[in-house]
């Protein structure tokens, strides 16, 4: 039951996030809706498949764990290095420098890198499915985004270095916060200093 919950959470919080590519559909939602009713009606569907993937996901690692193939042991520390730029990698999205202005797109650079380390280090069925979906996504959002035609959102301005010396200070941060406190306490197994596989 996980994995149908999972699988169904996933098809509503990527779903929802694959609408914003077809930009017709979604001006036309936004001309009928109201740009403020469209952002909340987004947001709320966005919310209810996270939750429930994340519910999905327990549940399956719960009781319904399926092994497809097993990483080797150095396939975690793999997955542990990747993580910290992934998470450096979506901060420089909000602060914006150089590493922005390099990568483009950082945030999806980020989830991609983070998408990437969860599956060299899983070989169960619930991880390649989660993992899997989020790295199609990610991919898939980028190459809309070299195909649209209209001009989204505003320009951001970029900074300069300043930018890009807190955006890796912030974003490693994070990444010790949620590698020391937040992944042991929400998803149940440790970062560092395990030989557990990371999920």
């Amino acid at each position: 039951m996980g994995l149908v919950i999972l699988i169904l959470g996933l098809a509503i919080f990527l779903g929802v996030h694959v609408l914003t590519t077809v930009r017709d559909t979604r001006a036309e939602l936004i001309k009928r809706l109201g740009l403020g009713p469209y952002k909340g009606v987004y947001s709320l569907v966005a919310a209810i498949g996270f939750v429930l993937i994340v519910v999905g996901f327990g549940q399956y690692r719960a009781g319904g764990w399926v092994d497809v193939w097993y990483p080797p042991p150095w396939t975690r520390h793999v997955a542990v290095l990747l993580v910290w730029p992934a998470f450096i990698c979506v901060t420089a999205a909000y602060i914006r420098g150089n590493i922005a202005r390099m990568l483009r797109h950082p945030m999806l650079v980020g989830v991609k890198l983070w998408a990437v380390a969860h599956l060299i280090a899983n070989g169960d069925l619930g991880s390649i499915i989660l993992f899997g979906s989020v790295l199609a996504w990610a991919v898939y959002d980028r190459i809309s985004l070299k195909r649209r035609s209209d001009p989204g959102g505003p320009p951001i301005p970029y900074g300069g270095l300043s930018n890009d010396i807190i955006a890796v200070v912030v974003g490693t941060i994070i990444y010790l916060a949620f590698g020391l406190v937040l992944h042991p306490l929400w998803i149940g197994v440790p970062v560092f200093g395990s030989a557990e596989v990371v999920t």
